[in-house]
């Protein structure tokens, strides 16, 4: 009994010291790998210095990028970890980027795979050099077949029947799908999904997303031509934002919702200019990419086995729930 006793006592001690040592962490450095970050961490973890590269195809101004990166920040300064972020919108540079990662022998990679036919080398470059790589946002269907360990984000296919479906409830029938990237796999196959679950007519139509004039009169001039379109899906916020102007410079009196959110966006949701948005959760997506490879160096650990992608979304914001998404997209975080 006496043992016993004296067991738990020793349990406690080390228990309690251990919740000591997490509480004085939590104040302690780890803001210089990114800025940014330290606010949204709950902890700060005491392992080894770690090096972690985010290589993403985000266009210039693309202002989704920013909650994906201000999301990777967070878990870098939990967990102890330098990020190092570089993007290109064309697949060869970001491979190239990736390759940088490797030659400077960084401990993991987290990178997307809008093009992920690109990406197979550099992938397997990185594996052959002892470099775990984990996908996201772009390449659920690409990511074990490139040999990455994990996934996060969301099944763009799935997120547009379901897209598809809310616009059948809503009553609407000709629906004009704007992709401003052709090729991109997650762009095409949010389309892809919406033609499958929407039971009315769906148009695709492809516009220069880094260029907003033409954007802007691109989809104008379609809407001005055909008149039987009611329905304006576009797959990301500074899309759908140009196309509200779109509408009314064409006149027209279709709604409009779209793919992805940032701060305008949900003020667009609540002024009712956009009837909803479909969040992905870059932020999420940022933060769990960096986090698993802190994950995966320290404990071994990989989510959803290396057989399942983790799923971010789809989540549906409208304006029953717009306000309390609000709060969070005023800190640039959703």
């Amino acid at each position: 009994m006496h043992r016993h006793n004296r067991a738990a006592i020793l349990t406690a001690t080390v228990l309690t010291g251990t919740l000591l040592a997490a509480g004085c962490s939590s104040s302690s450095g780890g803001k210089k790998s990114e800025e940014g970050g330290a606010a949204a961490s709950a902890g700060k973890a005491d392992t080894p210095r770690m090096t972690v590269a985010l290589v993403t195809h985000a266009s210039p101004g693309d202002t989704f990028w920013d909650l994906v990166r201000k999301g990777a920040q967070a878990a870098a300064a939990k967990d102890n970890v330098k990020l190092v972020y570089s993007s290109d919108p064309s697949a060869g540079n970001q491979a190239n980027l990736v390759q940088n990662a490797i030659d400077q022998k960084v401990d993991g990679i987290a990178l997307t795979a809008a093009k992920p036919g690109a990406m197979k080398d550099v992938v397997g470059k990185a594996n052959a050099a002892g470099i775990p790589v984990v996908g996201f946002n772009s390449g659920v269907d690409d990511w074990k077949k490139l040999g990455m360990l994990e996934y996060f984000g969301q099944d763009e296919n799935i997120a547009g029947q379901a897209f598809g479906q809310r616009l059948n409830q809503l009553g609407a029938k000709h629906a004009l799908c704007v992709i401003q990237e052709q090729g991109q796999v997650a762009l095409e196959a949010r389309c892809a999904g919406l033609k499958k679950g929407f039971s009315g007519k769906t148009d695709i139509l492809y516009v220069n997303g880094t260029d907003m004039p033409s954007v802007k009169s691109t989809i104008t001039a379609k809407l001005s031509q055909d008149k039987s379109i009611d329905q304006v899906v576009t797959l990301g916020a500074p899309i759908a934002l140009t196309s509200v102007q779109s509408l009314s410079d064409a006149g027209s009196k279709a709604k409009l919702a779209t793919f992805d959110l940032n701060k305008e966006l949900v003020k667009a949701v609540q002024d009712g200019s956009v009837e909803f948005a479909v969040d992905q959760q870059p932020y999420l997506q940022g933060y769990l990419a960096v986090d698993a490879l802190w994950l995966y160096k320290t404990n071994g650990n990989f989510s959803g086995g290396g057989t399942a992608p983790v799923l971010t979304g789809p989540a549906f914001i409208d304006k029953t729930n717009v306000d309390k998404v609000a709060q969070f997209a005023a800190k640039g975080t959703r």
